[in-house]
């Protein structure tokens, strides 16, 4: 089994990875789509035409690119460390997404939406005061 500090340290670098780039990649995503906007009908030109918009489009292929690391990260992370310590520790991606949100899309965030990821904030910061692994191999 890893070290202690070492366990800390990797876990760490990769979910600070995934709370990097995985409301990036949704931001992207987002902007992508609605880019392109909504489908205009269940018609097969209608689908092929917005299809053909969506998968050409290179802020959609950032979005998925980032999210595919996320995803990559995700995986690596849930190899060694418990998922009830992975999945709140990254939660504080909350805090990137209302930010993000906030300064780059210029969305109105109301107060009562930072007091709740203020809350997810407490709560991550006192999952990541716990080992990241209570089970053996």
């Amino acid at each position: 089994m890893t070290s202690a500090p070492a366990l800390h340290l990797k876990t760490a670098v990769l979910i600070v990875i995934m709370v990097s780039v995985a409301p990036l990649g949704d931001m992207f995503l987002g902007k992508g789509m609605k880019q392109i906007g909504p489908m205009p009908d269940w018609a097969p030109t209608g689908l092929f035409g917005f299809f053909f918009r969506t998968f050409t489009s290179e802020t959609v292929w950032l979005g998925i690119s980032l999210l595919l690391a996320f995803f990559v990260a995700y995986l690596l992370v849930l190899s060694w460390a418990d998922y009830s310590y992975v999945l709140p520790a990254s939660s504080i991606s909350t805090l990137v997404v209302a930010l993000l949100a906030r300064f780059v899309l210029h969305e109105s965030v109301r107060p009562l939406r930072w007091v709740g990821v203020a809350m997810i904030c407490l709560g991550v910061f006192v999952v990541g005061h716990t080992h990241p692994r209570t089970t053996e191999h």
